[in-house]
């Protein structure tokens, strides 16, 4: 479903899973460290911090050294990053919510019916 919708949200057509990912941690907060990105992508440093540098020569993060701690570098979303996050996003959603109506109208008994329906259109945008 991610992959769908970052398929066809302007700014984002090539970004790896691993890259809106990264995009996504980013944004939650005001800067992460690249190890700590790392970690919780579970992944080397060396590889988050060539990650970064592809995100960031797409204009969608920056990374700057700590000032508190030069041999650290924090990456921060920027204004066009989050832009293409928050289209990716609501894009998903449109296509969960797509699947969603779909689903067949059955008894609350019925509700493995339901899911089931559901996973299968779900699947069709995988």
């Amino acid at each position: 479903m991610t992959a769908l919708a970052i398929g066809e949200v302007d700014g984002a057509t090539d970004l790896t899973l691993s890259q809106w990912r990264a995009l996504v941690i980013a944004s939650d907060s005001d800067g992460i460290r690249v190890g700590e990105l790392a970690a919780r992508l579970g992944i080397a440093v060396p590889s988050a911090s060539r990650l970064v540098r592809r995100v960031e020569d797409r204009g969608l993060v920056t990374a700057t050294r700590d000032d508190g701690d030069r041999r650290a570098t924090i990456v921060r979303q920027t204004p066009a990053g989050k832009r293409v996050m928050r289209a990716v996003m609501a894009r998903r959603r449109e296509l969960v919510a797509s699947a969603l109506s779909e689903a067949p109208r059955v008894a609350s008994n019925d509700a493995a019916r339901v899911v089931g329906a559901i996973a299968e259109r779900l699947t069709r945008y995988a």
